[in-house]
Parts: C-alpha cells; sequence; structure tokens
C-alpha cells in the first residue's frame, strides 16, 4: 500500500509569491526612499547611454562603464561619479550578475578622473543666525510666509537635514516650558529607525517654537504632516513639502534679502547652526546632542569656519 502525501503544492507558489514579495520589500527597506530614486534615475541614465551606444547596460561590460564614467566626467563633480557607479553596482548585485564596477580598469578610470578634475566638495554657503534673521523678518501673514518662517527657524534650531524636517509629523513634536522635544524617528545616521529626542530651546529675537505654533494655527493642522505644500491660492494641502521644496525655500527668502540663491542649499540651516554655535563657543559635544553627529571629526569643519581667523598665526607680522 502506497501511502500519499497531503495535497500542499498547490498552496505552495501562493505562500512562495507572498514571501518573495515580503523578501522584495525588506531589499527595498534596505536603501532610504531618496537612495532608491537617486539610483533608479542613475541607471536609468547609464541604460539610455549604453542604448545611445548599442551595448548592454545590464548585465554591463566593464569597458562600458568606464566609458561611461569617462563622458560624465565631462559634465558631472567625481561625487556624482560615485554615486553613478553606486547604481550600477547595487543593480548588478541585486541581479546575481558580476559587478563591473570591482573591475580594474573602471577603477583605474576613477583614479584618473579624481586627480584630473579634483574631489574638493563645492561647499554652499551657511545660513548663519545673521542671515537667518533677516530671511524671516515676516512680509506678509500669509499662510505661505508663516510655514516658510516656522520651517527655517525650526531646521535652524535642530540642525535637521532636509529629509529629517520633511518627514516630521505633529506627534513628533512636544512643547514644554523651556522649549520643543523633537523625535526624530529616523535618519541618514538612523538607517534602522531607533530614534531620537532633541531639545529645541526658544528664541528672544525669533522663537522657532512661536514661529511653529502660528504656523499650526493659521493652517489649523493638529495631526499628520508638520510642513505641507501650498496651493497658489494660499490653501493648505494635505501633501507632505518634500526634501527639495527645503532648498527651494532657503533659496527663495535668500534671494530675498538680497543675497544669492546659488550659493545657499536645504544643508546651509543646519550648517548655519553649527557655525553659529560654534562662534558662540558652545561646546562641541552640545553641538552633537542638537546635530546628532557621530563623530567629533565630521564637525571639525565648522568649528574650523566659525574660528578661521581667531588667534590667526599672521596677526601682526605686516
Amino acid at each position: 500500500m502506497v501511502t500519499r502525501l497531503p495535497r500542499v503544492a498547490s498552496r505552495r507558489p501562493a505562500n512562495l509569491a507572498r514571501a518573495t514579495d515580503l523578501a522584495a520589500f525588506f531589499v527595498r527597506a534596505e536603501k532610504a526612499a531618496s537612495t532608491r530614486r537617486a539610483y533608479r534615475t542613475d541607471f536609468l541614465l547609464f541604460q539610455a547611454w549604453c542604448a545611445a551606444h548599442a551595448v548592454s547596460a545590464f548585465p554591463a561590460m566593464p569597458q562600458t562603464v568606464a566609458a561611461f564614467i569617462a563622458t560624465e566626467a565631462t559634465r558631472f563633480k567625481v561625487s556624482t561619479i560615485r554615486r553613478r557607479l553606486a547604481a550600477i553596482r547595487y543593480v548588478h548585485k541585486l541581479a546575481g550578475f558580476p559587478l563591473p564596477t570591482d573591475d580594474e580598469q573602471v577603477s583605474a578610470t576613477v583614479r584618473g578622473i579624481r586627480r584630473t578634475i579634483g574631489i574638493a566638495p563645492v561647499k554652499k554657503m551657511a545660513v548663519t543666525s545673521d542671515r537667518l534673521l533677516a530671511m524671516v523678518a515676516l512680509q506678509d501673514q500669509t499662510r505661505a510666509a508663516l510655514r516658510d518662517r516656522a520651517l527655517l527657524l525650526l531646521g535652524f534650531a535642530g540642525a535637521f537635514r532636509r529629509s529629517e524636517l520633511v518627514a516630521l509629523d505633529v506627534e513628533d513634536v512636544t512643547e514644554t516650558t523651556q522649549g520643543l522635544q523633537v523625535m526624530v524617528r529616523q535618519s541618514k545616521t538612523d538607517q534602522e529607525g531607533a530614534g531620537t529626542t532633541i531639545a529645541i530651546v526658544r528664541g528672544t529675537i525669533a522663537c522657532p517654537v512661536a514661529a511653529l505654533s502660528a504656523w499650526l494655527a493659521a493652517a489649523a493642522i493638529t495631526e499628520g504632516p508638520l510642513f505641507r505644500r501650498m496651493s497658489k491660492a494660499d490653501r493648505v494641502l494635505p501633501y507632505r513639502l518634500t526634501a527639495q521644496s527645503v532648498a527651494l525655500i532657503v533659496k527663495a527668502h535668500a534671494k530675498r534679502v538680497g543675497l544669492n540663491p546659488e550659493h545657499f542649499s536645504g544643508h546651509s540651516l543646519r550648517a548655519g547652526f553649527l557655525v553659529s554655535a560654534a562662534r558662540r563657543g558652545a561646546s562641541v559635544f552640545k553641538m552633537m546632542d542638537v546635530s546628532r553627529h557621530r563623530s567629533v571629526d565630521t564637525l571639525k569643519g565648522y568649528v574650523r569656519d566659525s574660528e578661521m581667523f581667531t588667534n590667526h598665526a599672521g596677526h601682526g607680522l605686516l
């Protein structure tokens, strides 16, 4: 007599499909949404270049990748070239293909690009406290103006990265007698979402706590995204601002007070807090409490910028 096994085969494909979908979800979660978008754009650009030159993009040969980045180097910075390579590598790695980016021909091309065009980053200017005070001087009482004022002041006071700022929800902010407690649920240095709470102190000239309260009251926001898009009719929309919106708002208000908007970016608020705090003699460790830097070395550049002319070795020589 032959013992028949239970009939479970018909359920296995569906179960496997669900498990595969779940695995794909976790693979996507490995990278931040902004990183995935950047990689997708970079790889699409690589595909288009390959199509124009009648070569395979997937899988790609090392000489193809080398030729591509050599072409890109005539138009873009080294940091952009690195990201293009990271996207190509990531796509090939997920598919289980050999990694063309690890080939010595590609590595040698990258070294040549670095040596030829240099690797020094183009630094944007910091929105220091004096610049910020000029930028947040209200010209009108529209909801959009109140939102921008709150965003600029909170972005500066919390040394927020632009992605962190637009990710905030009303539920992440608690007002106390001393200021605000803001929960940053995930960040560049906290990809797994352990979260951390930072303190925002009240201001005497331009208060981020008062500015945020004024914006939320005018917008009638009680839950959900803290900073939202606006219609041309000054109506609050339910959609969260994007990280790019922060940069555009900083640039717009820099231009309004007579500064060159091309010199500023979304990072200018974070940099401005650190430079301003260093100028006032703040402890590096207290600065790290706000900025959430993991290394003192990372802060050295901001401190150095703030003290460039302090006790200079050349004083009195000429």
